[in-house]
């Protein structure tokens, strides 16, 4: 799944690099490649002021997890002479230089959905200091991140497993919808279900993603996202092709600007395209869907290849998970954050605290979309490609 890159604010890394600290290439360093607008400026400022002793930081946005998930695989690889078009691509995306190896990369930002085909892959290593109790908030995390990220070799999440990765924000897919339409229908959306009412046929847009549109059906149906056989879902093809009559356009991209001018009425999104022009826009609001969701986190996680232990990788991660901290993630990148934060319903916009404020048993009811075998994978590609015609 290619989730799209995050709009820019002016408190994110904007820049093709960001650097602190000065010195010879002796100074001790910590480099991070992460995703374009994740982390505030101000947060790695902060870091570098708290450190001890003199580090030189050097954070590289890049503008989409996909890039960042082939940059892995690029390490670990040299490119075929068919790939170099590829490769000389990417490699203008990274601001490290072209010559870049693993070993020169302590942390790398990736999403959950990536997490089994890197560590599959072979493209990045445990984070040791996890298990080792090195991690001051790691007993913050609520035990649903912690079970996120702990799995087996083969990229499964497994309880017994070693932990891959360190989440420091997450997201979720909302229903977005325009006020002035709806209101003249009477209602506002709570829940999937109203996606299917009078009135919104060919005014709806949904993401062109299988996992998202048919897991949502299977949420109304009271099924979960993770269903694996959808043959024995009861009715959920009717549903489907129902659903389709609504539809006026998949579209993974392009759903908020027709939403915006009134071509559409409620479009389905995922909360990073969408809180930050909710502010800018006071005709749209959003809602998580009262059954449940899909949810998504963005991770640190560490190349493979990376031979010594960088102890200010440990400490940028633990930074990330301060209370303090994980509040300005999250209220500056527009985000939720896995660890509690205590923010004020005064601190967030009134038309952002629908999504930032969590229900926790709309929480409960949520799923991240986790790994399935190629056979069900197949059958969720089928059935949307079947209901698209």
């Amino acid at each position: 799944m290619d989730r799209r890159s995050f709009l820019l604010g002016t408190s994110t890394l904007a820049l093709s690099q960001l650097l602190f600290g000065c010195g010879g290439n002796n100074q001790t360093q910590l480099k991070v490649q992460l995703l374009k607008g994740s982390i505030p400026g101000q947060v790695v400022n902060q870091f570098h002021k708290a450190l001890q002793e003199q580090v030189q930081l050097k954070f590289a946005p890049v503008g989409q997890i996909q890039d960042l998930f082939q940059q892995l695989q690029n390490w670990q690889q040299k490119p075929k002479a068919s790939d170099e078009q590829g490769w000389s691509r990417l490699r203008r995306l990274i601001p490290f230089g072209q010559d870049q190896k693993a070993a020169d990369v302590d942390l790398v930002t990736l999403g959950d959905y990536w997490l089994k085909a890197a560590i599959e892959q072979k493209l990045i290593q445990p984070l040791q200091e996890v298990q080792g109790n090195q991690l001051k908030q790691w007993s913050a995390l609520d035990e649903r991140w912690k079970e996120l990220v702990t799995r087996n070799d083969q990229g499964n999440l497994d309880t017994q497993g070693k932990v891959w990765g360190a989440p420091y924000r997450w997201g979720s897919t909302v229903i977005v919808y325009n006020r002035d339409k709806l209101r003249k229908l009477g209602w506002t959306p709570k829940d999937w279900s109203d996606l299917w009412r009078d009135g919104v046929q060919q005014h709806v847009s949904l993401l062109n993603q299988p996992r998202e549109v048919i897991g949502l059906v299977l949420k109304k149906l009271g099924k979960s996202y993770n269903t694996e056989n959808l043959d024995q879902v009861p009715d959920l093809e009717k549903e489907l092709q129902t659903l389709n009559q609504q539809v006026k356009f998949y579209s993974s991209n392009n759903y908020l600007e027709p939403l915006i001018m009134g071509d559409t009425w409620l479009a389905v999104g995922w909360s990073s395209d969408i809180l930050p022009v909710l502010g800018r826009y006071p005709q749209l609001g959003a809602v998580i869907p009262q059954s449940g969701t899909a949810i998504w986190a963005d991770l640190w996680v560490r190349p493979a290849g990376i031979t010594t232990k960088s102890t200010f990788s440990d400490q940028w991660i633990d930074f990330c998970w301060k209370p303090s901290t994980a509040k300005q993630i999250s209220m500056l990148t527009k985000s939720n954050s896995p660890i509690s934060t205590n923010i004020a319903a005064s601190d967030i916009q009134e038309a952002l605290r629908s999504i930032l404020q969590s229900d926790r048993e709309v929480f409960d009811k949520s799923e991240f979309l986790l790994p399935l075998p190629p056979s069900a994978i197949k059958q969720y590609e089928s059935l949307f490609a079947k209901i698209k015609v």
